[in-house]
C-alpha cells in the first residue's frame, strides 16, 4: 500500500467516522468592546496529515469530497456553538462551489438549528476564497432563499484581490470581512488607510458591517476604532478556542478612548427617542396579549420580557396572522405567548448612537424591517422606538446640524454649543468645558494669508476631536464657537491629561504650517512685538462639579478670567478652576 493510498484511507475514514471539530474566534464590536459573535473554524485530528483545515480542504476538494466535507463542518460548528445569548451570530464558512451542492438544499441546515436551540438569524454564511464564484446569478437566487429565513451573508478576504470586489457587488453581503493583508500595520501605512476609508465609506451608504481580521497590534486596533470599522476579530483580541471568549479590559479601554468621535453633529443617542411600550412575561397567554391589542388600537407592539429583560417581541399584525387561521384561534389561544413571539429582536442600549441604530434596523431582513427597536438601560427595560421615529429624528439632526454648523470646520456653533451645555447643567451630573483659543492667530493670518489661516483652524478642528477620543468618552461634544475659538465639553476621568494632550497635538503639528520659516518676535493684537516662535494655544479648564446650582453665563465668566490669565504666560498653557 503506498503513502497515497493510505493518505486516501485516513481521509475516507475522517469522513465516515467525522473526526473533525470546531473552535471558535471571537468577533468583537468597536463600539462598546463586547463579543458579538464567533468564527466558526475547522480542525482536523492532531494525529493526521489534515490536522491543517487548509491541507484538509483543498484534499478533499481534489478528491471531489468538497461537498461531504463542509457538511460535516456545517453541522460540527453547529454542535459545539458558544454562543451566549440570541443576539450573537455564529459565522460558518462555505466555499462558493458549496452553492451548487444538491446537499446544500433548503431545510437541511435549519434542522440542525433547531436541534440545537439556533435559529436562522443566528447564522452567517461566510463565503470564502477558495475558489471564486462562477455563476453569479445561482448563486444570488441560492442566497436570496436563505436570506429570506433569516440567514445573512458575509463577504470573506475583501481587499485581497478583483475575486472578492466582484462578489460584494453582485451579492450586496450583509457583513464584509477585510482581508488581514490591508489591516497588518495600518496605523503605519497611509495608503492602506485611505483604501480602507474608501470601504468605510461605501459599508456606511449600503448599510454593511465591516469586520477587520487579523489584529495582532494595540496600535491596529485604536487605528480601525477611530476609522468607524464596526467589527474587530484577531489573535489580539482572541485566539480560536471551544470556550467563551472574554476581551481584556485593556482593549475594551482602547476601544473606548478611540471610538470615532462625532464632533461634527449633535450627539444624539437612541434613548432620547424611546417611548413607553406594552410589557409582558414570557408565561402570558396569547389571549392576553390579543386582548391588550384590541383595546390599544395605537399599539403596534409589545416586548415580551422576564424579570424585566426582554426576552422577545410580538408586532400586532403578526400576532393576528398568526390567529386568523381557520383552527388558529383554538389551536394558539390558550398557550403561552413566548411560543409566538420573535425571539431575535433588535435590542440596543440607550447609549447606541441613532444612527447606528439605524444601519442595524435597516439591515434587517425585509419581514422586520419595520419591527419595533427595543432600548435597555443597563440590560433591563426602558422602551422601544419605531423606524419612522428613528429616520425622521435622523433627517432633522442633520438638518439642524447643517444649518447652525460652522462652515469652516463642520462643528457645532454657538446654538448648538449652548444647548450640550444647558443639557449637560439640568442633569447635574459632573463635565468640564475646555475654552481653547489660538495666540497670534491674527499674526499668522496677516504673514501666511487667510487661506493657510483657515487650514490652521481646520487643523485646530482636527485635533481637539482626536484628543477628545484618546482621553474623552463617547457622549463627549467638540464645538467652534467663531474664530480661533473652540470648546469641548467631557466627562473624562482625565481632564488635565486631556488638556494636555490638545497642547501636545498642537506644539507637534504647528510647525509644518510655517514653511521652514523662523523668526523671533511676532506682533500681538494690539501691533505690539512679543518674542515668541509663533502661534501658541490658550485653554481654560473649568471643571463643574455640580453639587450646587451653576449658569451658563458663570461658566463663561470663569473661562474667560482663566483664558487671560493663560495668556498672560508664554507659550501654550492651561489654566483651570472648579466650580459648583
Amino acid at each position: 500500500m503506498n503513502t497515497q493510498s493510505e493518505v486516501a484511507i485516513q481521509f475516507h475514514k475522517l469522513i465516515e467516522e467525522q473526526r473533525i471539530s470546531s473552535v471558535y474566534q471571537p468577533i468583537v464590536s468597536l463600539q462598546d468592546g463586547q463579543v458579538m459573535g464567533y468564527e466558526a473554524l475547522t480542525r482536523g485530528p492532531v494525529d493526521s496529515p489534515f490536522h491543517s483545515p487548509l491541507a484538509m480542504f483543498q484534499y478533499a476538494e481534489q478528491q471531489g469530497e468538497l461537498y461531504r466535507l463542509e457538511r460535516l463542518a456545517r453541522e460540527k460548528a453547529i454542535q459545539g456553538s458558544i454562543l451566549e445569548h440570541g443576539q450573537q451570530l455564529l459565522f460558518i464558512n462555505i466555499s462558493s462551489h458549496v452553492l451548487e451542492d444538491p446537499g446544500f438544499i433548503p431545510g437541511k441546515t435549519l434542522e440542525i438549528l433547531q436541534q440545537y436551540g439556533l435559529r436562522p438569524s443566528n447564522v452567517v454564511f461566510e463565503i470564502t476564497e477558495r475558489s471564486s464564484i462562477e455563476d453569479f446569478t445561482l448563486a444570488k437566487k441560492i442566497l436570496a432563499h436563505y436570506r429570506t429565513q433569516g440567514y445573512r451573508i458575509a463577504i470573506d478576504d475583501a481587499g485581497a484581490g478583483y475575486s472578492s470586489l466582484q462578489a460584494i457587488a453582485e451579492l450586496q453581503p450583509d457583513f464584509i470581512k477585510i482581508d488581514r493583508s490591508l489591516i497588518e500595520n495600518i496605523h503605519l501605512n497611509k495608503v492602506k488607510a485611505y483604501i480602507l476609508e474608501t470601504f468605510v465609506t461605501f459599508a456606511q451608504k449600503m448599510n454593511i458591517s465591516l469586520i477587520a481580521e487579523g489584529i495582532e497590534q494595540v496600535e491596529e486596533l485604536a487605528k480601525l476604532t477611530q476609522m468607524g470599522v464596526h467589527y474587530a476579530q484577531g489573535f489580539l483580541l482572541g485566539r480560536p478556542s471551544t470556550s467563551v471568549a472574554t476581551v481584556q479590559d485593556t482593549h475594551k479601554m482602547t476601544i473606548w478612548q478611540h471610538r470615532n468621535v462625532q464632533g461634527g453633529t449633535m450627539t444624539w443617542h437612541i434613548g432620547e427617542l424611546k417611548t413607553p411600550v406594552g410589557v409582558f412575561h414570557t408565561k402570558v397567554q396569547i389571549s392576553e396579549v390579543a386582548e391588550f391589542f384590541k383595546k390599544n388600537q395605537e399599539a403596534v407592539g409589545v416586548v415580551i420580557v422576564h424579570e424585566n429583560e426582554p426576552r422577545g417581541l410580538v408586532m400586532r399584525d403578526r400576532l393576528f396572522q398568526h390567529l386568523a387561521g381557520q383552527y388558529a384561534f383554538s389551536l394558539y389561544w390558550n398557550r403561552t405567548i413566548d411560543s409566538v413571539m420573535d425571539d431575535s429582536p433588535l435590542i440596543v442600549d440607550e447609549l447606541t448612537p441613532v444612527e447606528q441604530v439605524s444601519q442595524m434596523a435597516t439591515s434587517r431582513a425585509i419581514h422586520h424591517l419595520y419591527d419595533l427597536v427595543i432600548i435597555t438601560s443597563q440590560g433591563k427595560m426602558a422602551g422601544s422606538a419605531s423606524i419612522r421615529t428613528i429616520l425622521e429624528s435622523i433627517t432633522n439632526v442633520k438638518m439642524e446640524s447643517a444649518r447652525v454648523a460652522n462652515p469652516l470646520t463642520g462643528l457645532p456653533g454657538n446654538l448648538q454649543i449652548n444647548r450640550e451645555l444647558n443639557k449637560r447643567l439640568t442633569a447635574r451630573v459632573p463635565f468640564h468645558v475646555i475654552y481653547a483659543d489660538l495666540d497670534y492667530f491674527k499674526w499668522y493670518n496677516d504673514r501666511f494669508g487667510f487661506q493657510k489661516g483657515d487650514q490652521l483652524i481646520q487643523y485646530m478642528a482636527d485635533l481637539m476631536q482626536q484628543a477628545i477620543a484618546f482621553y474623552g468618552t463617547p457622549t463627549d461634544f467638540v464645538g467652534h464657537v467663531g474664530g480661533d475659538d473652540f470648546i469641548a465639553i467631557s466627562t473624562s476621568l482625565s481632564p488635565k491629561l486631556l488638556c494636555q494632550e490638545i497642547i501636545n497635538r498642537f506644539e507637534t503639528g504647528v510647525r509644518m504650517f510655517y514653511e521652514g520659516e523662523e523668526w523671533e518676535y511676532v506682533v500681538d493684537r494690539g501691533g505690539t512685538q512679543v518674542k515668541s516662535e509663533g502661534v501658541t494655544v490658550s485653554l481654560s479648564l473649568v471643571i463643574c462639579n455640580c453639587e450646587s446650582p451653576i449658569s451658563l453665563d458663570y461658566i463663561s465668566q470663569t473661562a474667560a478670567q482663566l483664558k487671560k490669565k493663560a495668556k498672560a504666560h508664554q507659550g501654550s498653557i492651561y489654566c483651570f478652576q472648579t466650580i459648583g
